[in-house]
């Protein structure tokens, strides 16, 4: 399985944490995993559910993304509608968050969706 796994994984960046923690190396509270997109728990928490949607190829940021990125996109929102069902987050609502680059808050160079619940966002976010 775990050659099975580096083939899929050919994209992995050495340093990158979230690559870590797809490839296992990190261990971290996974809710979903599939061939293309890992979902665990934040482990700063911004709010009651703060989960992280990753693709598990690495994609730098949102300012990254190609032509053929789009199934993957399409998926990880796929993944994102399942996961909140299952656990209650699409009753009462939700928040999806990407931050690109430095301006933008984001603090791992990978590709990733903030999915935050469970209490009432406010706005404007920041």
């Amino acid at each position: 399985m775990q050659a099975l796994f580096l083939i899929k994984e050919v994209n992995a960046v050495a340093d990158c944490i979230f690559c870590k923690i797809v490839s296992k190396q990190i261990p971290s509270e996974v809710v979903y995993e599939d061939d293309q997109v890992f979902v665990f728990h934040d482990i700063n928490p911004q709010a009651p559910t703060h989960l992280l949607v990753i693709p598990k190829e690495h994609i730098q940021s949102a300012a990254h993304v190609t032509e053929k990125d789009k199934e993957l996109l399409g998926q990880m929102f796929v993944v994102i509608k399942n996961v909140t069902e299952k656990l209650g987050l699409d009753k009462e609502g939700y928040r999806i968050v990407n931050n690109c680059g430095e301006l933008g808050g984001q603090q791992v160079d990978h590709l990733h969706f903030h999915v935050l619940g469970g209490r009432q966002m406010q706005w404007p976010p920041g």
